[in-house]
């Protein structure tokens, strides 16, 4: 007998048994509802149920809510992607994005509220917009130039490529609102800067293309509504999504700010445009 006919036939292969199928949870989420526009509503909490899908976002699932439920939900949103700043909300208390908080990071039970200190639109929706521009009127957070007319085709000067870094890095803002509605002294006084605005003058002290001083800045931020209004409580910097290193420039302006106002108001102090350490981002 040959080998060939030794060999006995293969055992017809056993079929895969099909995959467990996967059980989500089933999320409940209170939001705080509120349109300010009709007499007829008043403040209340609603609750919703939705399965929670793999990767799920509060964006997705805000979407999915008013898709297929409500409607008439109000919630911000842009870009989706932690940009635009626009769907900042209090998640359980605290001030997040909803682009970038993932469903399986909560509870099953969980609150939704719009950020508090802002112009409320309707529901989770606020008008950052406003008051972000009231503020950077009053921090004329632009570049000052001696020159009354800029010339487009004048070669830009070098900027040392660390000191550039530093710039991007405090430019990172995308003024969502979250160091704002996370702030006790904005509670106390309204007029507050908060850690966004302070941020911005530490941006434009450090740009070698801005002329002003540390008294042109004293004269801005100099008071309590600016940074000696700082509790040093810094939930701007734990809630910030960005990750900004506000307290390192909360403290570095204060102390600028110290020095130019400790018996030095009537005289121009040195200002020196050059970076400070700065924890740098790994995101």
């Amino acid at each position: 007998m040959t080998q060939e006919a030794q060999k006995t036939p293969a055992a017809p292969a056993t079929p895969a048994a099909p995959a467990a199928k996967k059980q989500h949870r089933m999320l409940k989420i209170s939001i705080l509802r509120f349109n300010p526009q009709d007499p007829e509503s008043v403040p209340h909490m609603q609750t919703y149920e939705l399965e929670e899908s793999d990767s799920m976002t509060l964006f997705i699932a805000l979407n999915e809510l008013r898709d297929t439920q409500d409607p008439t939900l109000q919630f911000d949103f842009v870009c989706r992607a932690g940009i635009c700043g626009s769907c900042a909300m209090m998640i359980n208390g605290k001030p997040g994005l909803a682009c970038r908080t993932l469903t399986r990071d909560l509870p099953t039970e969980f609150t939704l509220a719009p950020l508090p200190a802002f112009e409320l639109i309707g529901d989770l929706s606020v008008n950052t917009g406003k008051w972000m521009r009231n503020m950077s009127e009053r921090m004329e957070t632009w570049v000052h130039m001696k020159e009354e007319e800029v010339d487009l085709r004048k070669k830009e000067v070098p900027m040392d490529p660390q000191l550039a870094e530093d710039i991007y890095v405090l430019d990172r803002c995308v003024e969502c609102g979250c160091c704002i509605a996370g702030c006790g002294t904005v509670r106390i006084r309204p007029d507050f800067v908060g850690g966004v605005g302070i941020n911005k003058i530490a941006r434009f002290r450090l740009d070698p293309r801005d002329t002003r001083n540390d008294a042109d800045y004293y004269d801005i931020v100099g008071d309590e509504s600016g940074v000696f209004g700082c509790m040093s409580l810094l939930a701007c910097h734990d809630f910030c999504p960005k990750e900004l290193p506000l307290k390192t420039q909360i403290a570095f302006i204060r102390r600028k700010m110290a020095e130019q106002g400790m018996g030095n108001y009537d005289k121009v102090l040195p200002t020196q445009k050059k970076s400070i350490p700065i924890k740098p981002i790994t995101q």
